[in-house]
């Protein structure tokens, strides 16, 4: 009964390891109560989910939602969101407020979230978000977010963990980004009109691993104004995996 017991309790732990994460999309959507005609305010998140390992799942979770956060919150409590259908009803209860504030000023509240995977391997796994919002104002704002994270823990990993030499990888994008972008070699990074800080080049906060390659993507007023876009710029992993750790 013994031997039985200890065989139960050892294919029990088998089975455990034998499972794989598995990230499955799901949708949140919110519209302001406020009677309006057109434009009406809404947001709409759908988002992947880790599931199936637990510490991995919750890890990888917690920072897509804190990530998300900073993209949509616009309350002054974000330790009171817990989840995306509290962050939709946040961004809700925020134009609620606002245009009870200023009614014939708000208008066309929009928010946008879709996620996805952009790319797994046994090293990386790479969430990508697109997002929009609009809150008033000119115009709205369009960008892409890059989180990566070690798929065995659902760590994050940050920029700087993925190059064996930072300084090098930067030295060689700047070279291939002003090949690109047709800025001479001897000329100050800005003096074609982009707005680098301190006029030095730097590599983006986001970098995304894609299937055709590393590519480093600069949202708008990152790099350059919001008139002239975002910019972009792509290497074959064949063209750059001497400068990684991961891949």
């Amino acid at each position: 009964m013994k031997h039985f017991s200890l065989l139960l309790v050892v294919l029990i732990l088998l089975s455990g390891c034998t499972k794989t994460l598995s990230i499955e999309n799901e949708f949140f959507e919110k519209e302001s109560k406020i009677p309006c005609k057109k434009n009406c305010p809404k947001i709409t998140i759908d988002v992947p989910v880790a599931k199936n390992i637990p510490v991995v799942a919750d890890s990888i979770n917690k920072k897509i939602l804190s990530v998300l956060k900073d993209i949509v919150y616009l309350g002054e409590k974000p330790s009171e969101v817990k989840n995306y259908n509290t962050l939709a009803d946040s961004f809700i209860a925020s134009y609620d407020e606002m245009y009870k504030k200023f009614p014939t000023e708000t208008f066309g509240w929009e928010a946008k979230v879709k996620g996805n995977v952009e790319y797994q391997s046994d090293q990386i796994l790479n969430i990508k978000l697109d997002h929009y919002t609009f809150t008033g104002g000119a115009h709205g704002y369009q960008g892409f977010r890059s989180l990566l994270f070690d798929p065995a823990t659902g760590k994050t990993i940050f920029n700087d963990d993925l190059f064996k030499d930072e300084k090098e990888f930067q030295a060689f994008a700047e070279k291939e980004f002003r090949n690109k972008y047709q800025i001479p070699a001897k000329a100050n990074i800005n003096s074609t009109g982009l707005m680098f800080e301190n006029d030095q080049f730097q590599l983006p906060q986001n970098i995304f691993y894609t299937e055709e390659g590393l590519l480093l993507y600069y949202n708008s007023y990152e790099a350059a104004s919001y008139a002239d876009g975002p910019k972009e710029i792509l290497f074959p992993y064949e063209q750059v995996s001497k400068y990684l750790k991961l891949l």
